[in-house]
């Protein structure tokens, strides 16, 4: 298992979700703009954060297997709580700017 790569997921998913909670507050006092730009970039940050969690699939499609520890649980747990916390947030954000 590559811990690094684990950690890496852990921050990219901490910072994306704070990105989301970040625009909802812009959006909240009606900085719509401000708001959908860190939406774009918790987009990009989760992104990465994908496609780390997708390297370690393959890795252990293909035989190299990763030992899962708490960490590799609690880095699945980061991205799934901030892909969900994003696209709440961009549906609240949509709602609040028909206001």
């Amino acid at each position: 298992m590559d811990e690094m790569q684990v950690m890496t997921l852990v921050v990219n998913s901490g910072n994306a979700r704070s990105l989301a909670l970040e625009a909802l507050s812009d959006a909240k006092d009606g900085k719509f703009e401000d708001a959908e730009a860190k939406l774009a970039e918790a987009d990009k940050v989760l992104l990465d954060a994908h496609e780390i969690q997708t390297e370690l699939i393959q890795k252990e499609l293909n035989g190299e297997g990763i030992n899962v520890s708490l960490l590799v649980v609690h880095s699945q747990d980061h991205l799934m709580t901030a892909m969900l916390c994003l696209d709440l947030v961009k549906q609240l954000v949509a709602i609040l700017k028909t206001k």
